[in-house]
């Protein structure tokens, strides 16, 4: 039994899976890179599941939506800088699986909207 009740949540667990993703990409950078796409690709990454974490301790709905609306931002921006990135030809997508990413991405922002209207 986890003790905070975000960790039972399937699409917090979803988004720590996008987050080490994410962070692996990030981590492949070269060095030219890494202040520029590595950090802020981790950084949204990060975004994602401590958004719904803290949206998930909030007292009110409204409240609540509104992490999980930036969560939901943090997605995004995500796919963005990954496409930026191939476009940079930056990424070894032989080495990370892109179509799983993003079908992660897609998951976490529809679970993302189902807690927003709720």
């Amino acid at each position: 039994m986890n003790r905070f009740g975000f960790q039972n949540l399937i699409v917090w667990n979803k988004a720590i899976q996008l987050a080490v993703m994410t962070a692996k990409i990030a981590n492949d950078f070269s060095p030219r890179y890494q202040s520029s796409f590595g950090d802020q690709l981790r950084r949204a990454g990060l975004s994602v599941p401590n958004n719904i974490a803290e949206g998930n301790g909030r007292k009110t709905r409204r409240e609540s939506a509104n992490f999980y609306n930036i969560a939901k931002g943090s997605v995004y921006e995500c796919i963005s800088i990954l496409e930026v990135a191939t476009r940079l030809e930056l990424i070894d997508w032989s080495k990370h699986n892109r179509n799983e990413l993003e079908n992660l991405g897609e998951e976490i922002c529809k679970m993302l909207h189902g807690l927003m209207n709720r």
